[in-house]
């Protein structure tokens, strides 16, 4: 069946969740900054080149969970998740609006473009973050198809290190391993954890329906709730440490991303229900946006 140009744009849309473009390249770069600052060196050509590559690499590791979920796609019951992540309609493979051939394709062309862009850096630059992208399309498939089978969450627990690591890499991009990218990792991993908890709160009929071992379907919508705010708790506490290493400008930063996350987690935890994990969901992504610009700002001021 062919489509119009209009038809295809709103399928790729949907399926980089394009809506949210801007935050993975800001994200990105909030680790370029802090290498900045560390090594010095500051280059507007370097950054633009970055927010390239976490663009590029991040919306390949979107198309890439839709490819490997196709099958299980078919299955949602609910939609009020899918509204919230895809901008135009649904979940665009599964709908057949675009083919799986066609969106692997998209998948390995962003991919590619952000590899060709990554060889550009000098070595070993390259090397850890060409490494760290390798690793997290792995993690990406391990964890949409390890979550299908599993009493234990080892899926998830495995599978955000790959969100984890992506700021790491903009670090990375510029900087070497050193505490500072071990900071925001150890910053940023209970978080990601807090929100796949909370997204997975919002999407629990669709994820019984395809037979998904998500956090509440392990545990429980108490024990998801618990999950959500224990670590979110333990991504307070090292977001002191880590805003005392970065200085004043941003740990007023964090001080506003923890309210915002403090009151995400207030909204779960009174209702318990999908309907407030969707509520909460901007909230926790509003979080993440005002971390990365006090990052930002906290490096440049």
């Amino acid at each position: 069946m062919a489509y119009s140009m209009k038809e295809t744009l709103a399928a790729l849309a949907d399926l980089t969740r394009i809506h949210f473009f801007f935050v993975w390249p800001l994200l990105f770069c909030s680790g370029l900054m802090l290498a900045f600052e560390n090594y010095g060196g500051f280059s507007w050509e370097l950054i633009a080149r970055a927010a390239l590559i976490g663009l590029s690499g991040f919306l390949a590791g979107l198309v890439l969970n839709d490819y490997v979920d196709e099958e299980y796609d078919r299955r949602e019951v609910e939609g009020s998740l899918t509204r919230y992540w895809r901008p135009v309609r649904g979940r665009p493979i599964a709908e057949g609006r675009i083919s799986a051939r066609a969106a692997f394709a998209v998948f390995i062309a962003l991919a590619a473009s952000a590899t060709a862009l990554a060889v550009t850096l000098p070595a070993p630059h390259s090397l850890y973050v060409l490494a760290i992208m390798g690793y997290s399309y792995l993690v990406e498939y391990f964890y949409q198809t390890k979550k299908r089978s599993q009493t234990l969450p080892i899926a998830q627990v495995i599978g955000r290190t790959d969100f984890a690591l992506f700021p790491v890499a903009g670090y990375l991009v510029h900087g070497s391993p050193d505490a500072t990218a071990l900071l925001y990792f150890l910053f940023f991993y209970p978080w990601t954890l807090a929100h796949l908890a909370a997204n997975d709160i919002a999407d629990i009929r669709n994820d019984r329906a395809r037979g998904m071992a998500t956090i509440p379907v392990l545990y429980g919508m108490k024990g998801a709730v618990a999950w959500t705010l224990g670590f979110s708790a333990v991504h307070a506490a090292i977001a002191l440490v880590f805003g005392l290493a970065l200085g004043p400008i941003t740990i007023a930063g964090f001080s506003a991303g923890l309210i915002l996350l403090g009151a995400a987690n207030y909204i779960v935890l009174r209702e318990k229900s999908p309907g407030a994990a969707i509520r909460a969901l901007p909230l926790m992504h509003a979080s993440l946006l005002v971390y990365a610009i006090a990052i930002i700002a906290g490096a440049v001021l």
